[in-house]
Parts: structure tokens; sequence; C-alpha cells
């Protein structure tokens, strides 16, 4: 994927992520992003929450079968798997290290929230991490 201009959010899709965050705290809450992927920019269409397998306040964990799950639903809407989406529910939203090593792996968007300040920020990996902006229509 080459490095988009902006990810796109509805206000909904926006709040629903928050209320996600804010139900799993104190630990981490994840979710799988598919919408439609052009060079401009990516579009969210819908939202796969996740559960974080790890229950940790500093690491996500996705298990096999949900990605599968997910992977399955996005082939069946015709959307691609535009970004992964966490939370830090106790730090401003920027890639740990362990994120940074994922996102190396998958470069895709990654959308972070932070719960302490109420902040969406979105990085991609392409040689080097990127920030990128979060847009919401």
């Amino acid at each position: 994927m080459t490095t988009p201009k902006a990810i796109i959010f509805s206000k909904n899709q926006i709040e629903t992520l928050k209320k996600y965050s804010e139900q799993n705290s104190p630990n981490e809450a994840c979710a799988i992003l598919f919408g439609n992927n052009t060079d401009e920019q990516v579009i969210i269409k819908e939202i796969f929450l996740a559960k974080n397998i790890d229950e940790s306040p500093v690491n996500f964990t996705i298990s096999n079968e949900e990605l599968i799950a997910a992977y399955g639903s996005a082939e069946k809407m015709k959307l691609d798997v535009s970004g992964i989406f966490h939370s830090h529910p106790v730090s401003v939203p920027h890639p740990s290290s362990t994120d940074k090593k994922y996102m190396e792996i998958n470069p895709i968007p990654w959308v972070i929230f932070s719960n302490i300040n109420d902040e969406f920020k979105a990085y991609i990996y392409n040689s080097g991490i990127i920030q990128i902006p979060v847009k919401v229509l």
C-alpha cells in the first residue's frame, strides 16, 4: 500500500471506537477496519470489533479465528482490510515499540486512540513510521 493522504471515518464510526475503547478499559481495545483504498485516501466502511485475547493495558492480540472471520467478512462485503485499530488506555496515541514491529510486518494504516486525551492518530509503515491524517466526515 502506498502512503495514503488521509484515513476517513464517519462520526458514528469514531463514536463506536471510542465507546469500545472505554468498555475495554483498562485493557487495550482492538478492531479491524474495512474500507476502500485509493492512492489518495482510505475510506472506512465497516468496523470489525475484536477481542483482545491478551487482556492487557499495554498489548493486544487478535485470535487467529477472529482474523480469519474478519478477512472472510471483508471478502464477502467486497471491501479491503484497510487498517488496524487499537486503543492506548493510559498513554498517548503514538506507536509503541511493539506496534512499530507489527506495523512493519503489516504495512496498512494503524489507528490508535488515546483514552487519556481523547485523541485519534493514524500511522503507516513505509520505509519508516509515517503519520497520516485522521478525518471525520
